[in-house]
């Protein structure tokens, strides 16, 4: 369960997403929900692995027979959150009917998904140096995770001949995602980020416009 040193947290996520893995047991998953409900509700800092096992009606031995150590459950459960996110995002596009529709639906859910969610929300906000560095201090390995997931669906696009030909599917990921993390990462004074109608307005401005090929 441990991650290597040439994987980021979110490439691991994504793998488990595409590839649709379900790899714990019951016992592992009660702990899962355990430490998301204690973490969420007094931070990871504060947190203890005791605590979680009394919050799961565990022994202090069972957890660490299942994570050796803090970082390896606290890097289990967000993790899994973000598991949550890639199954998420992959519902809400499928539901919009047209590319434009589903570029706009995948901004917006990514920021509503990741910003909304008790855990990784509160992270961000209130203990970023939990989970930023997995994101952009990894020597790009998240952001290439996310650009590689957000190229994979335009090109699927493109095949289907919803995208011209001529749209270089992989650089207009890369803008796409970086307008997305650095939205999560520093707060924007002149974007409302919990305003759904005004991120849409933004994607529809920014966003759309990339599926374009040059010269258009």
């Amino acid at each position: 369960m441990a991650p290597t040193e040439s994987e980021s947290l979110l490439e691991r996520a994504y793998a488990d997403a595409v590839g649709r893995v379900e790899d714990h047991d019951a016992t592992t998953t009660r702990l899962l929900d355990a430490a998301y409900e204690q973490f969420c509700r007094l931070g990871i800092r504060r947190s203890t692995m005791e605590d979680v096992g009394r919050r799961a009606g565990l022994s202090r031995i069972t957890v660490y027979r299942r994570f050796a150590t803090k970082d390896v459950l606290v890097e289990s459960v967000v993790r899994r959150e973000f598991r949550r996110y890639f199954d998420r995002f992959l519902v809400d596009i499928e539901q919009a009917e047209t590319v434009s529709e589903r570029v706009v639906c995948g901004f917006v859910s990514s920021l509503r998904a990741i910003r909304g969610n008790p855990l990784i929300g509160g992270l961000l906000d209130d203990e970023p140096d939990v989970v930023a560095p997995s994101m952009i201090g990894d020597g790009g390995h998240t952001l290439a995770t996310v650009r590689a997931f957000v190229a994979g669906q335009l090109r699927l696009e493109q095949q289907a001949g919803h995208i011209s030909a001529g749209v270089e599917v992989e650089r207009v990921a890369e803008l796409m995602v970086r307008v997305s993390a650095s939205f999560l990462i520093i707060p924007s004074h002149i974007i409302d980020l919990d305003d759904d109608a005004e991120l849409r307005s933004v994607a529809e401005r920014f966003l759309v416009p990339m599926l374009e090929p040059p010269g258009r």
